[in-house]
């Protein structure tokens, strides 16, 4: 078996070690260019001085910054501003239009030369670190991707991060573990904003794959325990699960220290919060996470949201609670199309994280 799982990797790692020589050799053109074109500069600021600005020097400095490694770059810089200075000694006449061009420069350069030691902490190009970054972010949000549901269901997300950044401390984490359950859970991380988004990024993960091999019942004090293993400073967060019957209509819902659902009777045409108890995760060990059990029927629908939504400083989060279900009287009427985007356009504070699920059994 060994022997197998060691001939289908080989051309595995010829291609790992072929992508590896192509991204040094390109790296290595890139920085032979960048030299090129800086020395090409400097010749015209030395041999024209009265059309080729100082500044010239600082589009290679620059794009070196985008293109180089962390190991490059440093290098570059000094090799930009030594130029520079070369360059200057050479001037006919130094004025103090040229002076404080160059001590701008230099400035510049030290400020690269700054965030390329930050970089070298991540060991790539800050392009190729944006496009990483743009990656996690697209994982974080294929977690909460829905499953392929009847069409008697419909369920709808939306996220909203503080300060209109694309990281946030909430996440949705969905599974269809059987072709008649689904499982849905909404994760507020401690914190907000790109502070909170790296560790969701990790607990996005870490949640999908406990949801999808786990029971029901299992996954909260699973995730409790994963979290008490991370041991980090501001290692808590609250999290709702809801595990929903397609066929039935029955449901289960499990809170670890996150604002109740609200569940919209078709009949009454009323909203009505299930309350939830259960400790906030990573805090206790050995947690227990009682069930509040129901049954949804056709034209009913479900919210799970996070305290963004709801909480405002210095008012009580019941209050909070009655005016998202008021709003969401006004603006829904009964139509939950689209609905998760309407109510949280109409809900909430810019300056706080805020995700809202909604789960609708349509009437037909």
């Amino acid at each position: 078996m060994a022997e197998v799982s060691s001939v289908l990797s080989a051309p595995w790692r010829v291609l790992r070690q072929r992508w590896q020589r192509a991204t040094r050799t390109c790296l290595s053109e890139q920085l032979v260019m960048l030299v090129v074109v800086t020395l090409l500069m400097a010749a015209a600021i030395i041999g024209l001085p009265d059309f080729a600005p100082m500044m010239l020097l600082m589009v290679p400095m620059v794009v070196a910054s985008l293109v180089l490694g962390p190991r490059q770059l440093p290098w570059f810089v000094v090799f930009v501003l030594m130029t520079l200075a070369v360059a200057v000694t050479r001037q006919p006449d130094v004025t103090a239009r040229i002076a404080v061009s160059v001590a701008v420069m230099f400035a510049l350069g030290f400020i690269i030369l700054l965030s390329s030691f930050r970089r070298s902490q991540l060991g790539v190009a800050g392009s190729r670190g944006e496009s990483m970054l743009v990656d996690l972010r697209d994982r974080i949000l294929k977690q909460g991707a829905i499953p392929a549901l009847p069409p008697s269901w419909h369920v709808m997300w939306e996220l909203r991060s503080a300060g209109g950044t694309p990281f946030a401390g909430d996440f949705v984490v969905a599974s269809r573990t059987t072709p008649e359950r689904l499982e849905l859970a909404v994760v507020d991380v401690s914190g907000k904003g790109e502070d909170a988004g790296t560790r969701a990024l990790l607990l996005s993960g870490a949640f999908g794959g406990l949801m999808g091999a786990m029971r029901s019942e299992e996954f909260l004090p699973a995730a409790n325990a994963y979290l008490l293993r991370q041991d980090w400073e501001e290692g808590f967060a609250t999290a709702i699960h809801l595990s929903l019957d397609l066929g039935s209509g029955r449901f289960a819902l499990r809170s670890a220290g996150h604002p109740p659902a609200a569940l919209h009777d078709a009949g009454s045409g009323r909203w009505d919060v299930l309350e939830t108890e259960g400790p906030v995760l990573g805090l206790i060990e050995d947690a227990e996470f009682p069930a509040v059990r129901g049954q949804m029927r056709r034209g009913d629908a479900m919210l799970l949201y996070t305290d963004g939504l709801v909480e405002t400083r210095g008012r009580d989060i019941g209050l909070g609670i009655d005016r998202m279900l008021g709003q969401a009287e006004r603006v829904l009427r009964g139509d939950f199309e689209n609905g998760a985007a309407r109510l949280i356009d109409a809900l909430g504070s810019p300056d706080d994280d805020r995700a809202l699920l909604m789960v609708h059994y349509r009437r037909s």
